[in-house]
């Protein structure tokens, strides 16, 4: 095995927002040297990596030449130059995910016709190249619109009611989905490392603002019967198989009124809804990356206890030099542990942090985290 810990071992990441800071908390504790690539001197991970370098993760040579100092590199953030990582790989360099996974997720028509292949149940689906050839089509409203690329968050998806919200989207490669009535979304994190060996976190669920499309409440574990979780974490298993994927993939799926599960997307690593881990977990989202992007023995993913995840964001209204405001009530609140991204300036629905709120009882757990989300607020000064 290589000697990654207290060695001249460098792992590189491309992206240094608050995932990259949260997996650099995991490098710390293992000592393995981290190198970080992002856009901003003002990333959440510049001050604390042991190397940042400045540069645009879409260009081909930043990418390609960041790549060159590492020995194996890794991902914070799906938007990266794939063509770079490509010719890396070709040359000898691992990159986990692989390339030719985050190419097939990065796009969402090809990601959805990868699960359509590979039998893996999801909405109907439609491909268009832009908002011209879409218009062509006779399409029964109500429908969900998403954009092929470069969409987080919400931004990118839209519920086309009529024809005054057909009329107000981008003009870009997009695919056009059934509208699934359903009764839950749903989570599971799988990790899976080179020697095939898989582990399943178990199954979350989320609940959203009704207006920004964030999620507001992770909640760990689900609310739902055994038997619907055993089939979300078949299927999520499923999925990272047919990718072959080495690292973390977090599957999105729907809970239909039938108790099908249906996989929305996926993302290729730690991902908002495995945080509750940090706490929670006996290992957490970000160890078990590191664990299986180095090829190392996979963690226990059991809860020690239920777990609940409250994401903070941009107050409306607000934008400036940012300040959490009654961020001391919420401390003296049993179980209750508060992330900040590092992140200065606030701006509406700005994901800037989020508060994991632990408890032997789940539904207390939940009234505690109801209770954070009207305490702390997100404004300027």
């Amino acid at each position: 095995m290589k000697n990654y810990f207290s060695s001249n071992f460098k792992l590189g990441v491309l992206g240094g927002g608050q995932l990259g800071k949260m997996l650099l908390t995991e490098t710390q504790k293992f000592d393995i040297y981290t190198c970080i690539l992002d856009a901003t001197y003002e990333a959440p991970c510049a001050q604390i990596c042991n190397e940042f370098h400045l540069g645009d993760l879409m260009d081909f040579d930043t990418v390609y030449n960041f790549g060159k100092k590492v020995n194996l590199l890794t991902i914070e953030i799906e938007h990266v130059n794939i063509e770079a990582l490509q010719k890396l790989e070709e040359e000898g360099l691992e990159i986990y995910p692989q390339p030719s996974v985050l190419k097939t997720i990065q796009h969402k028509g090809k990601q959805k016709d990868f699960f359509v292949k590979n039998n893996i149940p999801t909405s109907p689906h439609k491909r268009f190249t832009s908002l011209d050839q879409l218009k062509k089509e006779t399409l029964a409203f109500p429908f969900v619109w998403k954009s092929a690329q470069f969409g987080y968050d919400g931004t990118g998806v839209k519920i086309v009611k009529n024809q005054n919200d057909l009329n107000s989207l981008t003009n870009t490669d997009c695919i056009v989905e059934d509208l699934i009535p359903f009764k839950n979304e749903l989570a599971v994190i799988v990790a899976r490392n080179k020697n095939g060996e898989t582990k399943t976190y178990p199954v979350v669920e989320m609940e959203f603002h009704p207006e920004a499309n964030q999620v507001e409440y992770v909640i760990c574990p689900a609310r739902i019967s055994e038997n619907v979780a055993q089939k979300a974490r078949n299927i999520a298993l499923k999925v990272a198989n047919s990718f072959e994927h080495i690292g973390l993939l977090a599957v999105e799926m729907f809970q239909t009124k039938d108790d099908e599960i249906i996989v929305n997307e996926v993302a290729p690593r730690t991902h908002n809804s495995g945080h509750y881990s940090i706490e929670a977990s006996y290992t957490s989202q970000f160890e078990q990356h590191l664990r299986s992007i180095l090829n190392l023995p996979l963690g226990n993913t059991d809860s020690k206890v239920a777990g609940i995840m409250v994401n903070l964001v941009g107050e409306e209204g607000f934008s400036g030099n940012v300040v959490y405001q009654n961020i001391e009530e919420i401390l003296k609140m049993d179980g209750v542990t508060p992330h900040i991204y590092g992140k200065k300036q606030t701006r509406p629905f700005r994901k800037m942090g989020h508060v994991t709120i632990v408890n032997n009882d789940l539904s207390e757990a939940r009234k505690i985290a109801e209770n954070v989300k009207n305490t702390i607020r997100v404004i300027s000064k």
